[in-house]
């Protein structure tokens, strides 16, 4: 007989067929066409922003595979909801769950990147799912299947329900619904771990990146003398490699762009409109430079932060183009996923090395860092300056327009502060009693480190040996030696001093509107 949990368990199987089987027929189509990326991508801009910076906090570069699995177990929830209906109501059971199951045709539909064609796979899926739905209520009920002109018996009948043997048939029924059941689902899980959502999110998309091929440098970054890097076992590489660069961004799945197809618009409060191709881009003199990115939701001592050899066009000679007019004061740059950030237009008129960046560490940007062309600015946290996938640089002022994050209360011009931490001993790590060497790195873009200060437990400052500068835009590495620490468990708490004299503030405060603040320290045992 159909039981109120069969009914259920009917309902979550059909959701998890209908996401998997589109997931999997959508890797001929694309991200787009992917239902459960599209519902998780519609979720981001309407997460209150109180809830923002501790999921960042708590789960890192996990926040985006976090939410993609709170996007799939509500739809598994609601379709068991739904599901139970079916214990008395199918028929309405199964128009909810039709309806349900358009609600991500709908969302793909309303996408600025989608097409009438990403529909197809969530389409087919539903018809699966209702199918599937379908069969396995018929399954949870006991009703078997009969051959042509046998007679159907009702419950009840057949010696009070019981079959010639004795037995009753819920036992067989029971089995054979728990079997079908796994076995689809099982099938479903398979389905999904092949799908487009794990592709996307696993950072499957650069097809597209083998299409560039990057000119030679006009201007070449300075070398990085090995004096730039400490020999300290456990301390961060100097130029960071692009697999461990952060990546914080509202994009799900990194947006699929074909570099020929690809433009920028320039535009707004400007002269003159520009418009440029990715062959027109690539046959500017490009220049190289080394510049260390941070994110405003980097925690004290955190690991939002990277440094690069960027490649690309200086902004200020494409806005020289354009023409600004004089009482522009913001550049509103404009993704293909429809992220934006505002800018001081400042920032991006004057000397400092702004970029419209094609290449990272002298490859192309891989697809998560903004391929095929994203904006590098020093001394501007990256949610006000570091545009992945931009499509438009609109020139207005910030009285008149606002941006992605400003409209959820984070600083319109966000200034990096300076800042450092502890690579050496990790937290809560184990050295030898003696002779320790302690290390990190430290940032104060558009000034530089002028000294960095460390200090042992309750002891006074000391000043660390820096290592060399590279320039003013990236971070500077540091050590210090610490003669004949006891065994016990000890503090170790550290400071930059930047080269106009501001010194890391010990308060402590929380990312929004500007960064969080304070020293960093951490704890170790001395063995």
């Amino acid at each position: 007989m159909r039981t109120p949990l069969r009914a259920a368990l009917a309902g979550v199987v059909a959701t998890l067929v209908l996401f998997s089987a589109a997931d999997l027929i959508a890797r001929a189509f694309g991200p787009p066409s992917a239902p459960l990326l599209a519902l998780g991508q519609t979720i981001i801009p309407l997460a209150p922003a109180g809830l923002i910076k501790p999921v960042i906090d708590l789960l890192g570069h996990n926040d985006k595979l976090f939410l993609i699995l709170t996007t799939g177990l509500g739809a598994l929830v609601l379709g068991g909801l739904i599901g139970r209906l079916a214990f008395r109501r199918l028929r309405m059971a199964t128009v909810l769950l039709s309806a349900a199951g358009l609600v991500p045709v709908l969302v793909i539909l309303i996408r600025a990147e989608s097409s009438v064609v990403d529909i197809i796979p969530t389409l087919i899926g539903l018809a699966l799912g209702l199918l599937v739905f379908r069969l396995l209520i018929a399954a949870g009920a006991g009703q078997p299947t009969l051959r042509s002109g046998q007679p159907t018996l009702r419950s009840g009948e057949a010696d009070g329900g019981r079959t010639e043997s004795g037995q009753s048939p819920a036992t067989p029924s029971r089995r054979r619904f728990f079997v079908i059941t796994g076995v689809i689902g099982a099938a479903g899980a398979a389905a999904v771990a092949a799908g487009q959502t794990v592709a996307s999110l696993t950072l499957d998309a650069g097809a597209a990146v083998a299409k560039l091929v990057l000119p030679k440098p006009a201007t070449t970054a300075p070398p990085i003398p090995a004096s730039a890097h400490p020999e300290v076992k456990g301390l961060a590489p100097f130029v960071t490699d692009p697999k461990d660069f952060y990546r914080i961004d509202t994009a799900l799945a990194p947006p699929v762009v074909d570099p020929q197809e690809w433009s920028m618009r320039i535009h707004g409060m400007v002269e003159s409109e520009v418009t440029l191709t990715m062959d027109d881009l690539l046959d500017l003199p490009l220049d190289e430079h080394h510049i260390t990115l941070t994110c405003v939701s980097n925690p004290v001592g955190g690991d939002l932060v990277g440094n690069a050899t960027w490649l690309g066009f200086p902004v200020r000679e494409l806005l020289q183009r354009a023409k600004p007019h004089e009482d522009a004061d913001m550049v509103l740059s404009h993704s293909i996923d429809g992220f934006t950030a505002s800018t001081p237009i400042e920032a991006l008129s004057d000397d400092r090395n702004a970029l419209l960046a094609v290449g990272m560490n002298g490859s192309p940007l891989p697809p998560e860092h903004g391929f095929p062309a994203r904006l590098v600015v020093p001394g501007l946290y990256g949610f006000v300056s570091a545009t992945k996938w931009v499509t438009e640089l609109e020139v207005t002022r910030f009285d008149e327009k606002t941006a992605y994050w400003t409209d959820r209360g984070w600083d319109a011009k966000a200034p990096i502060l300076v800042a450092s931490r502890i690579e050496v001993p990790k937290p809560l790590g184990k050295v030898p009693a003696g002779d320790i060497t302690v290390a990190g790195t430290a940032w104060a873009q558009r000034s530089g480190v002028k000294r960095v200060d460390v200090k042992l437990d309750d002891g006074g400052w000391t000043s660390a040996d820096l290592a060399e500068a590279v320039n003013i835009d990236t971070w500077r590495q540091w050590r210090a030696d610490f003669s004949n620490v006891g065994t016990g468990s000890h503090t170790l708490t550290v400071r930059a001093i930047d080269q106009d004299g501001n010194v890391q503030t010990p308060e402590r405060r929380e990312a929004i509107p500007n960064s969080a603040t304070g020293h960093h320290h951490i704890q170790f045992r001395v063995e």
